[in-house]
């Protein structure tokens, strides 16, 4: 854990990992300006859809597009969040219109919302109080598979094992 917050390790296929080149990460956005800078080389159709983002851990949002692997995006490293934005313009300028946790590479906690709202509001980018879809992920104990859990039913799709209550997907060492 980091001043900033918890830093999640990559846990995605490591054939991902390993065809992550140097320098290859998403765009920094450590302002507004950044940002605009950014979005205005879009085509007009891309921001309709979301995209890829992590907050590193510096703390800075870096974005990509949607189809972008987390893990290529963060150039390889550690995290303090990972998921998907999109934007919406309001009042003249843009806004985080919905965000979520949604990164199967990084499976970062919903208690990360604390490191992506900084990182947000460090850039001067509007934002919802917290995550608009809340992705909870756990590693089941008896198989070791990754799940996501839906409707408070913690219980692996793998094997039927017990999921815990708390976040686990740390890497097993």
């Amino acid at each position: 854990m980091s001043a900033r917050g918890r830093s999640y390790p990559y846990v995605g296929p490591v054939e991902l990992k390993a065809a992550v080149r140097p320098g290859s990460g998403g765009c920094r956005i450590n302002s507004a300006a950044d940002f605009g800078s950014w979005i205005a080389e879009r085509s007009a159709a891309e921001p309709a859809e979301p995209f890829t983002f992590v907050v590193g851990t510096d703390g800075v949002l870096r974005l990509a597009p949607r189809r972008s692997e987390h893990v290529a995006c963060a150039g390889g490293d550690m995290v303090l969040g990972a998921g998907e934005i999109s934007f919406v313009r309001e009042a003249g300028r843009w806004a985080v219109g919905e965000v979520s946790n949604q990164s199967t590479g990084y499976c970062p906690d919903v208690t990360s919302w604390s490191a992506v709202a900084r990182a947000l509001d460090d850039a001067e980018i509007g934002r919802p109080s917290g995550f608009t879809h809340e992705v909870v992920f756990r590693r089941c104990p008896g198989c070791q598979e990754h799940n996501i859990v839906r409707e408070d039913d913690f219980v692996c799709v793998f094997c039927g094992s017990d999921l815990p209550e708390t976040w686990n997907v740390d890497p097993i060492v």
